[in-house]
């Protein structure tokens, strides 16, 4: 295998499990060294111990300012600098509005936007005095079609397009590079839970007419963590078999 990302350090959220583990497993696979960071910090660290020697694992609340800080901090002590930011943490608390909570649209929208806010800015006060680095943040196809029960998801991770462009302006002068990834219906635990029928009937929109597995979407990230895409920033990748095309 190729090893594009030698050398270099990179921090992934909510990489206890799904995407966020399967992208640790390909970064490291590709030469990184990666930070695991996840709500729960046992879950982290178990991750971290299966891939290898070139994986610790920290436990992160996104949302927390003092966290993301001292995450990134943390990572450039132990490693001497931070090449890529991962932010995929997420969470969902699906419901029609009639029936959502307030606190449940909150609850979604902060974990997806502040915490990829408090990400970027993080991870880009040590970029911008580097003059390199690479910031991926996890949007989904929910922030481009929308989908039925996901008011609060949807909006986030539309969300997060806009802010993935707004950042990649600001940064872009720093050879700092900012850009997004959607990926569509992936198997993972968080869709694992939803109902046989709920999942084939998605599963049937999709053109190429499979769900997808974590680790494509780790390609992606790969891609665009590396000098593959050196004059890319404010992209937005879809990963989802063609659907919403």
């Amino acid at each position: 295998m190729d090893r594009l990302l030698e050398g270099r350090v990179a921090i992934v959220t909510g990489a206890g499990q799904g995407i966020g583990h399967a992208i640790a497993v390909e970064l490291v696979a590709h030469g990184a060294t990666v930070v695991l960071a996840d709500l729960d910090g046992g879950r982290a660290e178990a991750a971290a111990r299966d891939i290898g020697a070139r994986a610790t694992g920290h436990a992160c609340d996104v949302t927390e300012e003092a966290d993301m800080h001292s995450l990134v901090g943390r990572t450039v002590d132990e490693h001497g600098r931070l090449d890529l930011l991962v932010n995929n943490a997420g969470i969902t608390r699906d419901a029609s509005l009639k029936k959502m909570t307030v606190e449940d649209f909150d609850a979604v929208i902060t974990v997806h936007l502040r915490g990829t806010w408090l990400g970027i800015r993080a991870a880009s006060e040590v970029m911008r005095t580097a003059k390199a680095g690479s910031i991926v943040n996890i949007s989904s196809m929910s922030g481009k079609v929308g989908n039925p029960g996901q008011t609060n998801y949807s909006a986030a991770k539309a969300g997060v397009v806009g802010m993935t462009k707004a950042a990649a302006k600001e940064l872009a002068h720093h050879n700092v590079r900012v850009n997004a990834i959607q990926p569509g219906l992936i198997r993972t635990p968080m869709t694992a839970a939803m109902s046989e029928e709920a999942f084939a009937s998605t599963e049937s929109t999709i053109p190429m007419r499979r769900a997808g597995d974590p680790a494509e979407v780790a390609g992606a990230v790969v891609f665009l963590a590396s000098d593959l895409s050196s004059y890319m920033t404010g992209t937005v990748l879809e990963v989802a078999g063609g659907r919403g095309m």
